[in-house]
């Protein structure tokens, strides 16, 4: 593990353009500006159920490749056990503390970061105002959703739940944005995903299997991810701003967002349990910091498209740290209905290849 954190703070810390010849300085810079550079507990089509980042990253390095795949193991690893951490934490102290913890140890690593690359805050008032549209839509809400969730339902159903986020996001960018069309492909792969849903949930029995206002939260939760990165795509995509600037921005507005709401609707607790002070201190450290950074050198590395395909490993790793570390109850429809949510998101966002130029 240590290996993995050095590996990853070496990415951060290096300029990715730096390997290449001066003459490839205009490059760089039309790389920089192409970022959204925004974290995505879920980002769909391609999408990622966890903090991501949209960069236009350099050609991967075949000497690394042993590297980014010890990255991408531990950061399915750390997501995936995200939702155990968030059960272990509400064990000890309300979800709004779950959430506030979380988000600022996040901050913490993220600007730690920042300041070692030397890079800064973004600049500009409207640029800041969607950041605190999106910290909203993307950590305060859905984070907070889903350690409500997690009072009445399984860790597993709640990861199960976070990998609908592609086929809302989906459902979403067909009408929220003007150059995503509906095609039979994407329309066959929601109606799969949409029937995995009511497989998971089991349908049959009159949805009597599991909390329906737990449930409801989870699915809430990743509609919220889904809402958010078309929002992201909307209004701050093309900032100019690093993805690492951008991102430690957006940590440190949600953070904010709850130090506020917080105090309101909770109390300082009584007593602080080792296990769930523990579990927040990784949930906040690992999976919001570190997580982001493993998630950034993947794409530099590997690139986007390895990066986005953990989405299909988050509920396989919750499902067994439920199982078998918590001793959750596991029946035959949850993996069954997670791995029909799975393929319909993968049909959903895939596209057809184009066709070959004919030879004249």
């Amino acid at each position: 593990m240590l290996r993995v954190h050095r590996h990853v703070f070496s990415l951060v810390l290096r300029d990715p353009g730096r390997q290449s010849c001066p003459h490839d300085r205009t490059r760089r810079t039309r790389r920089r500006s192409s970022r959204s550079g925004l974290p995505l507990l879920a980002r769909p089509a391609p999408a990622i159920a966890g903090p991501a980042v949209a960069v236009s990253p350099p050609a991967p390095r075949r000497g690394r490749a042993l590297d980014w795949r010890i990255s991408f193991a531990a950061l399915s690893l750390i997501w995936g056990f995200s939702f155990l951490l968030i059960k272990v934490g509400g064990e000890g102290f309300a979800p709004l503390q779950v959430t506030l913890g979380r988000l600022a140890l996040g901050t913490a690593v993220l600007v730690a970061a920042l300041v070692l690359r030397r890079e800064r805050f973004p600049r500009g008032l409207r640029t800041w105002g969607h950041l605190a549209v999106a910290a909203f839509l993307l950590n305060s809400l859905p984070f907070s959703l889903f350690a409500y969730a997690e009072e009445t339902i399984p860790s597993m159903l709640a990861g199960i739940c976070n990998s609908t986020t592609p086929l809302f996001s989906m459902v979403l960018s067909l009408v929220a944005l003007s150059e995503d069309r509906p095609t039979r492909r994407r329309a066959a792969g929601l109606g799969l995903g949409f029937a995995g849903v009511l497989t998971v949930l089991g349908a049959w029995q009159g949805f009597s299997g599991h909390d329906a206002a737990g449930t409801v939260m989870a699915l809430a939760a990743s509609l919220s991810y889904a809402v958010g990165w078309i929002y992201v795509r909307r209004f701050l995509s093309g900032t100019g701003h690093s993805s690492l600037s951008m991102s430690s921005a957006q940590l440190t507005l949600g953070t904010l967002q709850l130090a506020l709401v917080t105090p309101l609707f909770t109390s300082v607790p009584d007593s602080f349990p080792l296990l769930p002070v523990l579990a927040v201190v990784a949930l906040g450290a690992l999976g919001t910091g570190l997580a982001f950074l493993l998630q950034y050198g993947i794409v530099a590395e590997a690139g986007p498209t390895v990066a986005t395909m953990v989405t299909y490993l988050i509920p396989v790793v919750a499902t067994a740290a439920g199982v078998l570390l918590l001793g959750e109850p596991l029946g035959w429809n949850e993996p069954v209905g997670a791995v029909i949510v799975l393929i319909g998101a993968a049909l959903a966002q895939s596209r057809p290849r184009p066709a070959p130029p004919k030879s004249s």
